[in-house]
């Protein structure tokens, strides 16, 4: 047992992250480019898809049923399970006559095992390490994560081209993608069942009070932070500019330039955005780790916030340049996504931060549902303001929407040495 606890982060932190990532971004990103490739419009994808961040933004209300019964190991490994199961299922509805109804249903399913399975892991990692080295790691847990971006939004999406490219059929294209997501999470929950340690401090509340009072006593205690009102403020404005801009990215990269897009082909968005992209966003989160854990948190947080949102001038810039060098295209695309990565990690720590305290796991839960609902509203309205202003426009109105965060940000307070190593 004592080895068992024992062992290195590295056996598990970036497997637990990249297995966080997986069904996230087959949810809320592939799926995006799944349902373009099958002829769906903005307006629509945007809607239907933005509707899927509900588990996300909900997860708060069963986050203290993941505390109160049973071990945060056993929850993470039972929803790997489960996720694997519901992308075998979307892969299973790909040829089928109701492949849009019978797909967001197989969606459904794993938004919510994912969101829950969110909750498991955050939770894992807070009681599995010091404070100290959760500011260490808090690089690597995005970096792991981001690797799952990669494999997603580039390795996938460019099997998926090649494969609609030489077979016509986008619905063979995407059942292959989503089965092989299904076999590989499988492997990952096996995996995680013999290699995740057995931390003494993760193990079954026993509470004073019932089970019921317990549960509303967890929300009574994150409403009565010192601060609420601002916390809650920085949650759901910091990413609600460039929430707009993400989901209508893969959009405007693979719409006709005719259209207003720049005419990228399955296999080069997975090159372009989810590669070069994703690897400069990696390299953000890494160097922004590093940072925090040099400096703090509060020295931070101002000059990331203004890192995170600043690139998105790239995206106004591209839509009305046009640029058709594909070396210029992902250059750009590159720059963006490093200072998404570099910037976002201050929101991971400030969230980590929030949800100190006896109740951790629950606290950090809520705050990601905030995020999410941050992100959910205006991604769903995003599709059809798109398609109103058109691309240029758009991303004019996604750079002037990230002034709130600003405003916010100059008010959070924060520990001068909290995240610092």
């Amino acid at each position: 047992m004592e080895q068992v606890q024992q062992r290195s982060p590295w056996w598990w932190v970036p497997s637990l992250y990249f297995g966080q990532g997986i069904p996230y971004f087959a949810v809320m990103a592939l799926s995006t480019t799944m349902y373009k490739n099958t002829g769906m419009s903005n307006t629509d994808i945007a809607l239907y898809t933005s509707w899927l961040y509900l588990p996300w933004i909900i997860k708060p209300i069963w986050s203290p049923i993941v505390e109160m019964f049973g071990t945060k190991r056993a929850w993470v490994v039972l929803l790997q399970m489960m996720i694997a199961v519901s992308l075998a299922a979307v892969a299973f509805t790909t040829p089928l006559s109701h492949f849009v109804q019978l797909s967001l249903a197989a969606m459904w399913l794993m938004a919510f095992s994912s969101a829950t399975h969110d909750i498991a892991a955050d939770g894992f990692y807070m009681l599995s390490l010091r404070q100290k080295d959760q500011a260490a790691y808090v690089g690597v847990r995005s970096t792991a994560y981001r690797i799952a971006n990669v494999a997603c939004n580039g390795g996938l999406t460019y099997i998926a081209g090649q494969i609609i490219k030489h077979s016509g059929n986008p619905h063979l294209a995407w059942g292959i993608v989503y089965g092989l997501m299904g076999g590989v999470f499988g492997l990952l929950a096996l995996y995680h069942l013999f290699m995740l340690p057995r931390p003494a401090a993760d193990r079954k509340a026993v509470h004073a009070a019932s089970p019921f009072d317990e549960f509303f006593n967890t929300f009574k205690a994150f409403f009565r932070k010192d601060g609420i009102v601002v916390i809650l403020l920085f949650l759901l404005t910091f990413r609600l500019g460039e929430s707009q801009l993400l989901k209508m990215a893969v959009p405007f990269l693979v719409d006709k330039r005719v259209e207003g897009g720049l005419g990228l082909d399955t296999s080069d968005l997975g090159i372009a955005y989810g590669t070069v992209g994703v690897l400069a966003l990696l390299a953000g989160g890494l160097l922004g780790g590093y940072v925090i854990s040099r400096v703090g948190l509060k020295r931070c947080l101002w000059p990331m916030a203004f890192i995170t949102h600043v690139p998105d001038l790239v995206f106004v810039w591209l839509s009305h340049a046009m640029p058709e060098n594909f070396i210029v295209i992902s250059t750009a695309i590159g720059l963006e996504q490093f200072g998404y990565g570099f910037g976002f990690t201050s929101y991971l720590m400030f969230m980590i931060m929030v949800a100190e305290g006896e109740h951790k796991t629950a606290h950090y839960a809520i705050c990601t549902g905030f995020m999410a609902l941050g992100m959910m509203i205006p991604q769903m309205a995003s599709g059809w303001i798109q398609e109103y202003l058109g691309y240029p426009n758009f991303f004019i109105w996604a750079c002037m929407a990230t002034i709130p965060a600003f405003i916010v940000t100059a008010m959070v307070k924060i520990d001068p040495e909290f995240g610092r190593k």
